[in-house]
């Protein structure tokens, strides 16, 4: 484990164009996942009905396998309790998402956090957050957050 999460950060130092498709690819799931994950950890304590709201985002997304999307969560986890900032995530997204991509994320982040029914500060901070690192529009945030509540079927 330990040098998968070597290789994991090796990959995000390393420049764009060194790094392999495949390492891209891996460090995009990643980035995607750490931040759904950060969402749910805004919270003291997350709910099942978040983990479940993250699974499907990265699913829908990314069609994995059980035991790949296991491992994803396994190092997305890990990954965002040392994150000291989103920088790192949102700037590997901004390279390779498009900007429907971007907003579909931050519309998944609101479905994260409407999960358990109760939208938190923290919640909220970190979606603003993270929807302004992605260059996602004022307008764009909003519609991505009505689109989840609505959803949810949260009034």
């Amino acid at each position: 484990m330990l040098n998968t999460l070597k290789d994991l950060f090796d990959s995000f130092a390393a420049p764009a164009a060194t790094r392999s498709r495949e390492d891209s690819d891996h460090a995009v799931r990643l980035a995607a996942a750490v931040l759904l994950v950060e969402v749910a950890r805004a919270e003291p304590a997350s709910t099942p009905a978040e983990g479940q709201a993250i699974l499907a985002a990265l699913q829908k997304r990314f069609s994995f396998a059980n035991d790949e999307l296991a491992r994803l969560m396994e190092l997305a986890q890990a990954e965002a309790k040392d994150a000291y900032d989103y920088h790192r995530f949102t700037s590997v997204l901004n390279e390779r998402f498009t900007q429907p991509q971007k907003i579909a994320l931050v519309e998944a982040m609101w479905h994260v956090a409407y999960a358990d029914e109760h939208l938190d500060a923290n919640e909220n901070h970190i979606i603003s957050k993270v929807a302004g690192l992605l260059h996602v529009t004022h307008g764009e945030y909003i519609a991505a957050k009505l689109r989840a509540k609505e959803a949810t079927g949260l009034d």
